[in-house]
């Protein structure tokens, strides 16, 4: 995982899944913490999230004090369906497919 240029996020690259999970957790953590508004996770070089990091980005947005927010942008499709199917009224997660 890398910053973003320009904004406040990360850039993720190849699987989300039990090799990477506390990498993943520890970028979610830091965002909850940080108090920005919007918290982008450009995650178009992913090819995959598994269950578990789906639902700890969802556990990370429910922490998320009222007002901010997490856009995931271009996210695996398997993702967006994940979120869609379980989570679909998350008012913090912001899936952006641009």
């Amino acid at each position: 995982m890398r910053p973003l240029e320009g904004c406040r996020g990360v850039r993720a690259a190849g699987e989300i899944g039990l090799g990477t999970r506390t990498i993943w957790e520890r970028v979610l953590e830091q965002a909850v913490r940080g108090g920005e508004s919007v918290y982008y996770l450009e995650l178009s070089e992913v090819t995959f999230v598994d269950v578990a990091g789906a639902g700890a980005l969802v556990a990370a947005a429910e922490r998320l004090e009222d007002g901010r927010r997490f856009v995931v942008r271009r996210p695996p499709p398997a993702l967006s369906r994940v979120l869609e199917m379980f989570w679909p009224h998350q008012p913090a997660i912001e899936v952006s497919t641009s």
